[in-house]
């Protein structure tokens, strides 16, 4: 009997720190605007589409505080010089994993406070130069992270806003020298401060995102926002800024 009533006990428990999961597929468009002055000192702006998956978990208690969120984000962007004449093409995947602390100061608003990990590799390709036509780009970060989700009701429908803000705080990322090749990096084995050490004054991202979620049933939601994205560094004498903009649509399902 002892042992009969532990288990009903542990699984009491268990249910009691539950959690819901939510996994949202979203397709983006809009304008980038990119610079890098390895490449060319020339600003190019085009159009970009990005590709983002979110999982995440919401307590269904207040004895779970902590949530865990996975994002993975892909990009690519085809813009042109002023003249249009010479044309960048980017390219980029990234990937959050996030751990927030959750509070609900007022009813039916949630606040996520916490750091998020951020890996991230790309490219930049100079479809007219054959002098050093490509750039590449990786880097790790460590930014903090916050979330608010508000849900609210219009004509008897269920919406929920939510707004994600990230900021950097310390990261390492891979550059070039000025003036340095990439024959001479990989080929030669000339290593010239390679893997820069990066702050929020070197390095300077920032990522927001706004959207609305209709829950037009049980365990579906249709799911519009906004996804800004601003990279820029300035290391190694080089600068390098990726400004995108997408207006996203997708789904989201609850688990």
């Amino acid at each position: 009997m002892r042992i009969l009533n532990s288990i009903v006990f542990i699984l009491c428990v268990a249910a009691s720190t539950a959690t819901a999961q939510n996994r949202t597929h979203l397709i983006g468009a809009g304008p980038s605007r990119l610079l890098d002055t390895y490449l060319t000192p020339e600003h190019f702006s085009g159009t970009g589409f990005t590709y983002l998956y979110i999982r995440d978990t919401a307590p269904t208690d207040t004895i779970r505080r902590w949530t865990t969120t996975y994002e993975h984000e892909t990009d690519f962007s085809n813009t042109k010089d002023r003249s249009g004449n010479t044309g960048l093409i980017e390219g980029a995947y990234h990937f959050y994993w996030a751990r927030y602390y959750n509070f609900s100061p007022i009813k039916d608003l949630r606040l996520q406070v916490g750091a998020a990990a951020n890996a991230s590799i790309g490219f930049i390709y100079n479809m007219t130069s054959s002098n050093n036509p490509a750039q590449a780009r990786a880097s790790l970060n460590i930014t903090p992270s916050a979330t608010a989700n508000y849900r609210f009701h219009i004509r008897k429908q269920r919406f929920t806003a939510r707004y994600e803000l990230n900021l950097p705080l310390v990261g390492i990322m891979f550059s070039p020298n000025y003036g340095q090749s990439y024959y001479e990096i990989f080929q030669l084995g000339n290593y010239d401060h390679n893997a820069v050490p990066t702050t929020f004054i070197s390095a300077p991202t920032f990522r927001q995102m706004l959207s609305v979620d209709w829950h037009y049933s049980t365990h579906w939601a249709l799911r519009a926002g906004y996804l800004g994205n601003y990279q820029q560094s300035r290391v190694n004498n080089l600068k390098n800024h990726i400004y995108t903009h997408r207006f996203l649509i997708g789904l989201t399902r609850s688990l």
